[in-house]
């Protein structure tokens, strides 16, 4: 996850600033800035794991909350709030089935004294053998058959797509 930002109203930006947890790999994000323009708010999801060229291999999906200070225009100090539990993707999926869901439900709101964040979560999702053993056939062929029948074979937390969020003071308000 990177930031980039301005403090004459675009005509110039800074350099890229990796703000994001080593090893993680930012997906959706959404900042926040506090109406006197002293706090910045980042919600992210983040993949915990390396890309994966398969669909057997557990992989990590994660919420994390950062907060920066604005100083002179430009962003320091940056604090992880929260870093919600891991969950793996692979039990998120779309109506279809065809892949993981990681819809874009991930937003930010700021006053001058704290932040509200959303993110999707995957912590109570399952996978399903039978739909990670599917999967990559469908996108060789672009056909269903052989869909796996999801009530019968698939754990009941398939599928069970969350949005957790929370509210986080300024770490420097007293």
């Amino acid at each position: 996850m990177y930031v980039r930002w301005s403090a004459d109203r675009g005509a110039t930006w800074s350099t890229l600033v990796a703000v994001e947890d080593a090893g993680a790999r930012g997906y959706y994000s959404a900042p926040a800035l506090s109406p006197d323009g002293k706090d910045l708010y980042l919600v992210y999801n983040a993949f915990t794991t390396p890309f994966r060229e398969n669909t057997t291999s557990s992989r990590g999906l994660v919420g994390v909350v950062k907060h920066a200070d604005v100083v002179g225009g430009a962003l320091a100090n940056w604090t992880t709030l929260h870093r919600g539990a891991v969950g793996d993707p692979r039990g998120l999926s779309q109506n279809n089935v065809v892949i993981e869901f990681l819809g874009d439900y991930v937003y930010a709101a700021a006053t001058n004294q704290y932040a509200v964040a959303v993110w999707n979560d995957a912590r109570n999702a399952s996978p399903c053998d039978a739909v990670n053993a599917w999967r990559p056939g469908v996108q060789a062929t672009r056909s269903l058959a052989g869909r796996p029948a999801i009530q019968v074979v698939c754990p009941a937390t398939f599928g069970n797509t969350d949005i957790f969020g929370g509210s986080y003071a300024d770490p420097n308000s007293p």
